[in-house]
């Protein structure tokens, strides 16, 4: 079997977007080794500068002028699928996109079209599955250890969702968001519990809002069934927090339940396994002071992409997968509004 020679050169990134969260971006990208960053983007051309690199107002301006090999789109939906088609027009060889991605599902399937026609590795910027909590929840299931898993949780509780202020702080738009808990946030463990659990038979949720100052939704659950009798539970509340000295970190706590043991992650970032029938728990992951956002994971996914485009390896979230994702989502809604559970899980 012919395997793909690993190239020796940098792979030139230009990157759309200097907001609040692209800080990550850019710090984990100067922390990834086999990279050269060439370019920033933003419609505000001083935050653009902000970052230290060449910088530019105009997207086509920047990739014409430092030929890129990958183009990191770290801007809203409404941005994406425009931004994607311009990497192609210019040749990338790859492009990553924040989530959520793209407006629609409509949108989003035109984007993952474009790219597969022009052959664009194109990659969901879907970070939690890399967060390493989360690593290490997937290295007990697949060892075993937990015997038959039953249920999945995940309880998120960020606590900045109070008052007139809520979100203003960091991302104001959230407030003017018609729908927040799930399409924001909620995504991440669609895609978490998809990593973890594989696909869903059915779907339930309940969604309310408690903020009056914000447009969407911000407390709520909702369920995935698997065969078996497995369980996995989004349960979030943006205006409770958990016990954490930064609620940032996790974002809230989580445990993964078998006849054999359980695993809890804590606000810390641990995570301890439970012995079914045992009061004694052992320290999987210990808790420490990860750089960047969330255990690091904006710099786990972007050197899992690098390894794959320069390397070959199997990349996790690219587009086509990642549309499942977005149609789950759209379920969750659905299910919300019809106040029913969804047993027709239908993908396309």
């Amino acid at each position: 079997m012919n395997q793909k020679k690993k190239e020796t050169r940098a792979l030139r990134v230009a990157c759309l977007g200097a907001g609040y969260f692209a800080q990550f971006h850019y710090d984990a990208w100067r922390r990834t080794g086999r990279v050269a960053l060439v370019g920033a983007c933003d419609q505000d051309l001083e935050k653009a500068k902000e970052t230290g690199l060449a910088a530019f107002k105009d997207l086509a301006v920047m990739l014409k002028m430092t030929c890129p090999d990958l183009l990191d789109i770290i801007t809203p939906p409404p941005t994406h699928l425009a931004a994607i088609k311009a990497g192609i027009s210019q040749g990338v060889r790859a492009i990553i996109c924040q989530k959520p991605f793209c407006t629609s599902l409509e949108e989003a399937e035109e984007a993952t079209r474009l790219a597969e026609k022009a052959g664009v590795t194109l990659v969901i910027h879907e970070n939690f599955r890399f967060q390493p909590w989360y690593r290490t929840f997937k290295h007990a299931l697949d060892s075993g250890v937990l015997g038959d898993v039953l249920q999945l949780t995940f309880r998120l509780r960020t606590g900045d969702g109070q008052g007139p202020r809520a979100y203003l702080d960091r991302q104001p738009y959230f407030q003017d968001m018609p729908q927040l808990l799930i399409h924001e946030t909620g995504v991440h463990w669609v895609d978490t519990f998809r990593y973890l659990l594989g696909e869903p038979e059915a779907v339930y949720a309940d969604l309310r809002r408690l903020n009056p100052v914000i447009k969407g939704e911000d407390a709520g659950f909702f369920v995935f069934d698997y065969p078996g009798g497995v369980r996995a539970l989004f349960d979030g509340n943006r205006l409770l927090d958990h016990a954490a000295e930064n609620c940032r970190t996790t974002l809230g706590e989580a445990s993964l339940e078998g006849t054999a043991g359980t695993l809890t992650l804590s606000g810390d970032g641990s995570v301890t396994l439970r012995p079914f029938g045992n009061l004694k728990e052992t320290v999987l992951l210990q808790s420490q002071p990860w750089q960047g956002f969330g255990g690091d994971c904006v710099k786990n996914l972007i050197t899992h992409v690098v390894d794959g485009v320069l390397d070959g390896k199997p990349l996790e979230n690219e587009a086509r997968d990642y549309l499942k994702v977005i149609a789950l989502e759209k379920m969750i809604y659905e299910a919300d509004r019809q106040g029913r559970k969804i047993r027709d899980v239908a993908y396309a």
